[in-house]
């Protein structure tokens, strides 16, 4: 029952982004305890540690996120957000599985581990943010800067975000989609809703370019001449981004704003924000180049900035892979679909230093969500099958 008192204690912090709420202190403890030495790594609001035990390579780290997402109204949750309870098999609360269960099952599994293999092989550490679920820029980026500017490299990452579908291990992500926010604002000219032609709406003046963006295939657009041919260097790259390998590139408007209030009255501007989900066959500038062309192909006049907040990256087949997916099958008795789909984590600014990185966590079902919840049985499973991957990777 160890895994499940830590995560409690976790849990009963209320942790919203970027607050860690005392839930660093909970872990610091723990690790220095197995003679892990902590540094305090805070930038700005938020506040970071590093903690590293051993000196010889490899390195393994945990990496993960304190900071959970705004619980909404306490009288819509059955118990306390930040009251861990347990019901029918499950703990609830918010964080129960985006991902401080992650957090308590990885910290658990090293105290296993280490009290079964002290003369292991390589170093252990651990990199806990708590901005993973805010801004992102001064958390596990901030942190990664400092380790590459002393060179202190990683080359085992496993992040404990909820990877899970329906059943504990059933899938892991091997790499995540990159992601392009874009604010573009169309303009045109005010004028009376009975008397268009003396206006010059900005809404439909967009739709058509809207729509075209709505059902572009970016991968082929991208790729092709102007006369929609792809070139076989561009075969090639497409034909390494499979769809095993990455979901097809996905463009999504969020918000759209226009209008002065008034029923009678054209608005001079349309404010829209959208987002690119991409593979790595494609690059940001491409995306931005082929979205300015059909832009300026429809005559609008236009505004846009650009917000690149993570590239696509896609681990290597390497040996955490092999361990990692053993481990689950030692555990569970079946192996793991590899993913690249889901949003964005933090693996996007540790995989470019050149880390093998796998995001291997609870079911995600419930995240996010009212009543998030981790069964117990799957919790203890977790703590199992980072174990083991520690015991296929440092003692073999």
């Amino acid at each position: 029952m160890l895994v499940v008192e830590l995560l409690k204690e976790l849990m009963a912090c209320p942790s919203i982004t970027p607050d860690e709420a005392g839930s660093h202190g909970i872990l610091v403890q723990r690790l220095e305890r197995l003679g892990f030495i902590v540094e305090d790594l805070p930038f700005e609001e938020v506040d970071n540690f590093w903690a590293r035990r051993g000196s010889q390579g490899p390195l393994i780290v945990f990496a993960g996120h304190s900071d959970v997402v705004p619980p909404g109204p306490d009288k819509s949750w059955t118990s306390g957000p930040f009251e861990p309870t347990e019901r029918q098999g499950f703990l609830f609360g918010r964080g129960a599985v985006d991902m401080k269960g992650g957090l308590a099952a990885s910290v658990i599994a090293v105290e296993r581990f280490l009290a079964a293999h002290p003369d292991h092989q390589g170093s252990l550490a651990f990199l806990v943010t708590s901005d993973e679920e805010g801004a992102s820029i001064n958390g596990t980026k901030r942190v990664i800067e400092v380790l590459e500017q002393r060179n202190e490299k990683i080359d085992y990452c496993i992040i404990g975000e909820p990877s899970s579908e329906q059943n504990l291990g059933d899938q892991i992500r091997v790499g995540r989609r990159g992601s392009l926010h874009g604010k573009l604002i169309i303009q045109g000219k005010q004028g009376h809703i009975a008397y268009p032609v003396l206006g010059h709406n900005p809404i439909h003046n967009c739709l058509s370019a809207l729509q075209k963006l709505i059902v572009a295939d970016w991968e082929r657009l991208c790729h092709s001449h102007e006369g929609g041919n792809l070139p076989n260097e561009s075969r090639e790259i497409l034909a390494q981004a499979t769809e095993r390998d990455f979901p097809p590139t996905t463009f999504q408007i969020s918000n759209i704003h226009a209008g002065t209030g008034a029923l009678n009255v054209t608005p001079a501007e349309v404010e829209l924000r959208f987002n690119f989900r991409f593979s790595n066959a494609l690059t940001a500038k491409q995306l931005q180049e082929k979205l300015e062309n059909i832009l300026n192909g429809h005559q609008l006049q236009y505004s846009l900035d650009w917000d690149l907040s993570g590239e696509p990256f896609l681990t290597s087949q390497g040996k955490l892979l092999e361990a990692v997916k053993q481990a689950v099958h030692q555990a569970t008795g079946a192996y793991p679909k590899l993913s690249t789909g889901g949003g964005t984590s933090d693996g996007r600014f540790i995989a470019p230093t050149g880390a093998e990185v796998i995001e291997l966590g609870l079911i995600h079902t419930t995240a996010h969500q009212i009543d998030e919840c981790v069964r117990l049985e799957d919790l203890h499973k977790l703590v199992e099958i980072y174990e083991k991957v520690l015991i296929n990777l440092l003692t073999k």
